[in-house]
């Protein structure tokens, strides 16, 4: 790669002058532009140097690569005159160019709440699906599966206990993730969580008809009399006693001193916040939250089919503001009461946009015939369809617009059809073409049938589309005029740098290692600090805050390990290194330690990449089947491509 043409190139797509600051990380350039609509998007996107490009935060990233994008950004600034900026001093820069909306601002509250608890409602959701095909009739046969198999009903019993308890505990979940979001303790906020589902008071689901019947029991406090009302399946009263609790919390240690405070603070904390949620606050947003709950079961009955049919159709635009992370709160209001609203209307839109953003981006996958697309496209298109969609909207879809309003077109489709059939989820889950196992058993067949319907409608016309405008489009701008000679790789066994949990890279929150723009590999949540050498070979690339290193080993294979999410901003603080450019290393060899522990507790996930970036120079790359996985034990694979073949551009 020439850097100086690259950063010309860069810097005539997007304008000299048009760059208000530039910073880089381990693979990209991140740059705050004065005027996104000056930038030549198609010239970046055919340039075979780029990887891709994106927009978040108000950051525009180009991505280059490893061992490249230091040397491109050095050519950039000496070209621009900028001054050098780390990550940090652009995101300031970035924020600061961002007027701050509220209505965004208590969004992403309740999407901070919300997102850490996912888990355990989609576990119990899932569960809770399972239990619907043990028990559900006319799913497999007239009877139910217990009914035919009575030996599987004590199963489907303890299946559904499982299944409960994150909806019956839900306020424990809430009360300890708000709390924690609110800036005070998170267990006293699962204190308060725990008081407010007690076995003794009156079940949340039964306040209502038991107050009705005359028969709730009260407290007598200085002649006012308060309910015993408990408080499952409820969502706003939680969140407004959390706020209070972490409020008062801060209010008395900021008052209280010394060991007064450590002993005081959270018994005052816990029994005012606690008085206030059954006289006043719990009360009034128990109210609230249940004309929510009915207004949308209402919206729902009013608008039926057509309804569904244009949420259906604004999904997508909905996951380009953010908006959609809000959604869980929502639907878990919906399904906590499953009695009463049937169950939501929400996921199963989801899983149609999902399923049409993904189909569109295959559609192109096959359509064109630039190497570059297809390793795009083919990763992005199967993670949507799997309920992720942002790399395929955000670096494929929304590029050619055309495909983007197509699977929006499908999805609004085959929303409406699950509108007319009274299509509802009565549990948690992925998004996906496996969202059938969370959709009501009576109603799976026509889920099915409409996921296919939002497939066809937006592949088809996509990929005729794509045909048209991609045409023979073979990666050959800024290519060389002759061929490369074939790149002699063997097959190769990379280990794992560090000790954790193996995963897939499509499962990294981060679109560009998720959509393996980078290239493939795999991804480990790491329970250890130390970092090996995943292989014998040379460092290539160390940085100052050493969060990265590059490898290329003996064999040929380009190896890139990333250190955690956003670490670059940490300057090293937390990191060390043993290793410099140039080093050899052998397999198993210490390339340096990184404070895990230290990065949770400063809100960076820790999760390492392990990116093999001149992927294309293989016949497949491929991550072995293991879960737990120790630092030196088989991690990847690396086939070299047919003695024939011709090898790929490494791009």
């Amino acid at each position: 790669m020439n850097h100086q043409e690259v950063a010309d190139r860069v810097l005539k797509a997007i304008g000299k002058t048009n760059i208000q600051a530039a910073a880089h990380c381990a693979t990209r350039l991140r740059l705050v532009i004065k005027d996104e609509s000056k930038i030549d998007q198609t010239a970046l996107d055919n340039d075979a140097d780029v990887k891709g490009t994106f927009e978040t935060n108000g950051q525009y990233q180009i991505i280059i690569g490893p061992g490249d994008v230091d040397k491109v950004y050095d050519a950039l600034i000496a070209k621009t005159g900028l001054k050098e900026a780390t990550p940090d001093d652009i995101k300031a820069v970035a924020a600061a160019g961002k007027k701050r909306n509220p209505l965004m601002d208590f969004l992403k509250v309740l999407s901070d709440i919300f997102i850490p608890i996912v888990p355990a409602l989609v576990a119990g959701g899932l569960l809770m699906a399972l239990n619907n095909v043990l028990t559900a009739e006319h799913l497999f046969m007239a009877k139910s599966v217990v009914e035919v198999y009575p030996g599987l009903k004590g199963i489907a019993e303890m299946v559904n206990a499982m299944a409960s308890a994150p909806f019956t505990f839900l306020p424990i979940l809430l009360g300890f993730s708000a709390t924690k979001r609110f800036g005070g303790t998170p267990y006293l906020g699962a204190t308060m969580g725990m008081i407010m589902v007690l076995p003794s008071l009156v079940n949340g689901n039964a306040v209502a008809a038991t107050m009705a019947a005359g028969k709730m029991t009260y407290w007598n406090i200085f002649g006012l009399n308060v309910a015993q009302a408990g408080y499952q399946g409820q969502v706003l009263p939680v969140l407004g006693v959390a706020f209070i609790l972490a409020t008062l919390e801060k209010f008395f240690h900021k008052h209280i001193k010394g060991a007064f405070d450590f002993t005081f603070t959270p018994m005052l904390s816990i029994v005012i916040t606690g008085f206030l949620t059954f006289t006043i606050v719990g009360p009034v947003l128990r109210t609230v939250s249940d004309a929510l709950t009915n207004g949308l079961v209402g919206l729902y009955n009013s608008t039926g089919w057509i309804g569904m049919g244009i949420f259906g159709l604004l999904y997508s635009a909905i996951v380009i503001t953010g908006l959609h992370q809000t959604f869980p709160a929502i639907e878990t209001q919906l399904l906590a009461n499953v009695a009463k609203t049937g169950g939501s209307f929400i996921f199963p839109v989801a899983s149609m946009a999902n399923i049409g953003q993904g189909a569109a981006t295959l559609a192109i996958f096959f359509a064109t015939k630039s190497q570059k697309q297809k390793a795009l496209t083919s990763s992005a298109g199967i993670s949507a369809l799997l309920g992720i969609t942002e790399p395929a909207i955000f670096g494929v879809n929304l590029k050619m617009k055309y495909p983007f309003v197509f699977a929006a077109i499908a999805s609004g489709i085959a929303s409406a059809i699950l509108g007319l059939f009274h299509v509802l989820s009565v549990a948690m889950g992925a998004a996906s073409v496996i969202g059938f196992i969370s959709i009501a058993s009576k109603s799976i067949p026509i889920f099915l049938l409409s996921g296919v319907i939002s497939f066809v409608v937006a592949f088809v016309p996509t990929f005729i589309y794509a045909k048209r405008t991609l045409g023979d489009d073979r990666d050959q701008v800024q290519q060389p005029e002759t061929p490369k000679a074939p790149i002699n790789v063997n097959d190769e066994i990379l280990v794992a740098p560090v000790t954790g949990t193996s995963e897939p890279l499509s499962q990294v929150n981060d679109q560009v290692f998720s959509a393996e723009i980078m290239g493939s590999g795999a991804a480990i949540v790491p329970s250890a600090d130390r970092v090996l050498a995943p292989a014998d070979g040379t460092i290539t690339v160390t940085y100052d805050s050493h969060h990265a290193y590059g490898i290329k080993t003996t064999a040929g294979a380009e190896i890139l390990i990333h250190l955690g999410l956003d670490t670059v901003n940490l300057k090293g603080e937390h990191f060390t290194a043993n290793v410099q450019k140039g080093d050899t290393v052998h397999q198993g060899d210490l390339l340096g330690t990184f404070d895990v522990a230290a990065l949770k507790a400063a809100n960076y996930d820790p999760t390492v990449m392990i990116v093999v970036t001149n992927t294309t120079s293989y016949a497949n790359v491929e991550r072995l089947n293991a879960t737990d996985v120790q630092a030196g034990e088989q991690l990847i694979a690396l086939t070299e491509p047919a003695a024939d073949a011709t090898a790929a551009v490494n791009l």
